[in-house]
């Protein structure tokens, strides 16, 4: 699910079951799947295409998110395949932390998230870094390091935060923000705007004196957001794959 776990600028476009946001319809449409016939196999993700995932997610094929799952899905199985011997776990032999384990899943096409800004790299690596935390959270990676783990940059722990008056944006940023105007991926106000948001969840870890870990913060404000006060105010979107 990490693998797909993209698409916020398409939310609006896309067919959403009664009662969920686009993250949970296309996550309930992979958990019935895997109910129903167990997970693919690393091969049966190399043969995905926009079609056999469509169907999964009950979403038209011809959309464009369709393609861009299938791909990711695709490479993820080519790597397991390639290197892992096929097995989704074999990818956690040789990572001696939670960082160590993120930083090879960002290597990989299906979780690039690498954006330029003043002429240098910004690494986000928001998918693969909540992969890794999701494999420890779940008991299957117990590695250290989770608390070095950044914020996992996307599009609504920014708005989370912009709503409560934690970040102030420029006054042409929130206009195009709240006229619901996509923003470019790479675009230096998107990149600033995810990087503002992990700054300020690293000064709001370090507030707590070490209580609470950056993600543990991001995952409390990314709950916030479902609330009905931030949900009523048009969030920053940016149709890419990162986020």
């Amino acid at each position: 699910m990490n693998a797909i776990n993209f698409g916020s600028g398409w939310w609006p476009t896309i067919r959403k079951r009664p009662g969920h946001s686009g993250y949970a319809t296309m996550a309930a449409g992979v958990r019935e799947r895997f109910a129903e016939a167990g997970p693919w196999s690393a091969e049966e993700l190399t043969g995905l295409d926009a079609i056999a995932i469509a169907a999964v997610l009950d979403q038209d094929p011809g959309h464009q998110l369709m393609a861009e799952y299938a791909a990711a899905l695709r490479d993820v199985g080519a790597h397991l395949l390639a290197d892992h011997g096929g097995r989704y776990l074999g990818l956690l032999a040789g990572s001696g932390s939670i960082p160590d384990l993120a930083a090879r899943l960002a290597a990989w096409d299906a979780f690039a998230d690498v954006s330029r800004y003043d002429g240098r790299e910004v690494p986000f690596f928001k998918r693969a870094q909540l992969a890794a935390a999701d494999l420890e959270r779940a008991g299957v990676a117990p590695l250290p390091g989770g608390e070095r783990l950044t914020a996992f940059a996307d599009n609504l722990v920014p708005h989370v935060l912009r709503v409560d008056g934690v970040l102030r944006l420029e006054r042409e940023l929130t206009a195009a923000i709240e006229a619901e105007e996509l923003l470019e991926h790479g675009s230096p106000p998107e990149v600033e705007l995810r990087a503002a948001a992990v700054h300020a969840v690293e000064l709001l870890a370090s507030a707590s004196g070490g209580a609470l870990s950056p993600a543990e913060i991001d995952g409390a404000l990314w709950n916030r957001g479902a609330g009905r006060r931030y949900k009523s105010l048009p969030r920053p979107r940016s149709r890419n794959t990162a986020y």
